[in-house]
């Protein structure tokens, strides 16, 4: 499978808590755009992205107490209950972004002062999203994938699998194939019409199966149709013996999903395995919120 490159160089060298302050402030300016960027988004957060920016502002409680903070110093901080608090922690200590201590007080774990270190950044970002991508390959059951819309092109960034969960066979390119592949719609999904339009308008709508979608008339109405919380499907529109899911995992003005595939003899267990990354998406989210653009 080809991919592209597997992060992007960041230059912020900031320490832990800095750099969580910066995070957790960065989603929320949904109106900027980066430089280079030409479409416009549906702006529609998911309960990933939701998920992800509670979990910063508990990281950033964290990282305000170097001595430790409790869960309950937690819920004052964060304005959080315990049936969202716990959780959350319960996931930021599997991650290893935060440690609990003999006496039960909560600080920033080896995870995210590895991420705040300026030596190895980079591939400490990535090392740790693969971590967190194998961890969602072996819950779902299934290879799962990172996809961004970068350019005005489609490119899967990373992806996990393995003899049990194979990696869908690349055989057209993703970049043309967008109309055909769960990815592609997710992405798509995520523009205004007028960014799906320019698309479409430098991609040949190529038939690449009987099932394959080549009407961009029919395409726009389903794009424009979809719940931006309801996973988008490829059910062999892509490749015959392969069925594909995709959820968004977008924040502020980024463009991407999470998808994962499974070869059609699996095609019964294709919704619970979608709802079961969309539930565990956070992470990821979390992950490429910590990464930065």
């Amino acid at each position: 499978m080809r991919t592209g490159p597997q992060s992007r160089p960041h230059p912020l060298r900031t320490p832990p808590r800095a750099r969580i302050v910066d995070v957790i402030r960065r989603p929320d300016r949904a109106g900027e755009r980066p430089q280079g960027d030409t479409v416009a988004l549906r702006n529609e957060p998911t309960a990933p992205y939701h998920s992800a920016q509670d979990a910063l502002r508990v990281l950033e409680g964290v990282a305000r107490h170097t001595a430790g903070v409790t869960e309950a110093g937690l819920a004052r901080a964060t304005g959080l209950g315990p049936e969202r608090l716990t959780p959350l922690l319960l996931m930021l200590r599997r991650e290893g972004y935060v440690e609990q201590t003999a006496d039960g007080a909560y600080v920033t774990g080896d995870a995210l002062a590895r991420l705040g270190s300026a030596r190895g950044r980079e591939e400490a970002l990535r090392e740790k999203l693969q971590r967190t991508l194998d961890r969602l390959r072996d819950a779902v059951g299934a290879a799962v994938y990172i996809s961004r819309y970068v350019d005005g092109e489609v490119r899967v960034t990373q992806y996990a699998a393995g003899p049990a969960t194979p990696a869908v066979h690349e055989w057209v390119d993703f970049r043309c194939s967008a109309h055909a592949t769960a990815v592609g719609k997710s992405l798509l999904t995520q523009l205004d019409h007028d960014g799906r339009r320019d698309h479409l308008s430098r991609h040949r709508m190529a038939r690449l199966t009987s099932r394959t979608i080549t009407s961009d008339k029919l395409l726009l109405s389903r794009l424009e149709a979809q719940p931006p919380t309801v996973p988008v499907l490829d059910l062999q529109e892509y490749a015959v013996g392969t069925v594909c899911a995709a959820v968004p995992i977008t924040a502020g003005s980024s463009v991407g999903c999470l998808a994962l595939s499974l070869p059609v003899a699996h095609a019964h267990r294709l919704r619970r395995a979608a709802d079961a990354l969309n539930r565990n998406a956070a992470p990821v989210l979390l992950s490429l919120a910590i990464q930065g653009p």
